[in-house]
């Protein structure tokens, strides 16, 4: 039962400084007009705080200073993750260049790696390892350092792209928490990155239940670019817990394979990867008719069944799964695109 207990710390630090921080918020000018904010994903109606990011922040990090150890690992990660939360302060603010946040992405995932916070090692999943640092690339620069910079700005950018309805992200991040804090629980005795790990996850998930009471539908606010500070968190916590990728993969399969169809889909039609548009699976669901709280719902249910396969399953199991995942999700994506396509047609005729 103790493991729960930074869990329900981080839950009740949270839940008492978001009203709170609201008042700092909306002196800061950190809110969400949808009359000024010309932005294609925008679906609220009224003015919203949108620095969630800050007490998401805040509630993570002080609990994280009685449950996790002051060793230069942590210190790395709270760094990191505080430069997020004031790069996305100011994207609150001013709207920043999606160029010049990707490279605030880069920056971020450097200390995390530079720390030692690397991915090793991946699992075969037909049998055997495939040890990422032995592979050394041009400039000394080894395979594990590339992958682990790659994979916490893509958990950064696709759980960011996933908070497009109210509470629709918060959920999502607390149960991919739980997920990756019962996995590290098998390697939390003997293991020092897996005990950090296993702690923070539970910090993590806390921190988001502790928001979503107020970006739940309706929201009284928005969790902001500065949230990426906690996306970042997790992404290290994925890493820390023994480097089983395909377990977060899983968890998380949903925003995952819709932020891949994302990329993919303005590529082929000759956009940047970057810039914004109305068309990710939260808002095709809207344009049925489906209601914000409906939807998420929605993927917090598909979440605890991935995240539960993804503890029992075993690594070819997973692998199967994944593929599954991308070809149900993809293919529905598609044919809710095609829908959609067809319906403007007839409109315009």
């Amino acid at each position: 039962m103790t493991i729960f207990f930074p869990l329900i710390i981080a839950f009740l630090v949270t839940a008492i400084v978001t009203p709170i921080s609201l008042g700092l918020i909306k002196k800061m000018g950190l809110l969400d007009d949808p009359k000024i904010h010309k932005h294609p994903g925008i679906i609220h109606k009224k003015i919203t705080p949108r620095g969630g990011g800050i007490p998401l922040f805040i509630g993570t990090a002080l609990t994280g200073i009685f449950f996790l150890p002051l060793s230069e690992t942590v210190v790395a990660l709270f760094t990191a993750s505080f430069i997020a939360l004031l790069i996305g302060v100011l994207d609150d603010k001013y709207d920043v260049s999606p160029y010049a946040r990707f490279i605030g992405n880069i920056v971020v995932a450097l200390i995390i790696v530079r720390s030692g916070i690397t991915i090793p090692f991946i699992t075969n999943p037909f049998g055997g390892i495939l040890y990422l640092n032995s592979i050394i690339l041009p400039f000394s620069i080894a395979l594990s350092d590339i992958v682990a910079i790659l994979w916490i700005i893509w958990v950064m950018n696709m759980l960011n792209w996933s908070k497009g309805v109210d509470g629709q992200m918060p959920g999502i991040v607390a149960i991919s928490a739980i997920t990756i804090g019962f996995l590290s629980l098998r390697f939390a005795g003997s293991d020092h990155f897996s005990k950090i790990s296993l702690d923070l996850s539970f910090i993590i998930a806390g921190a988001s239940l502790g928001f979503l009471i107020f970006n739940f539908h309706p929201a009284k606010i928005f969790p902001g670019y500065g949230a990426t500070a906690i996306y970042l968190l997790l992404s290290a916590a994925s890493i820390l817990s023994g480097a089983k990728l395909a377990t977060a993969i899983l968890v998380m399969g949903i925003p995952m394979t819709d932020g891949l169809f994302t990329i993919i889909r303005r590529l082929l039609s000759g956009r940047s990867p970057f810039w914004h548009d109305k068309k990710h699976l939260h808002h095709l669901l809207l344009s049925f008719g489906i209601g914000q709280r409906r939807i998420a719902l929605f993927y917090w249910i598909i979440s605890a069944i991935l995240g539960t396969l993804a503890l029992v399953l075993s690594s070819t199991a997973k692998l199967f799964a994944i593929i599954m995942l991308l070809i149900i999700v993809g293919g529905t994506l598609i044919f809710l695109h095609r829908i959609l396509n067809k319906t403007y047609d007839k409109d315009r005729l």
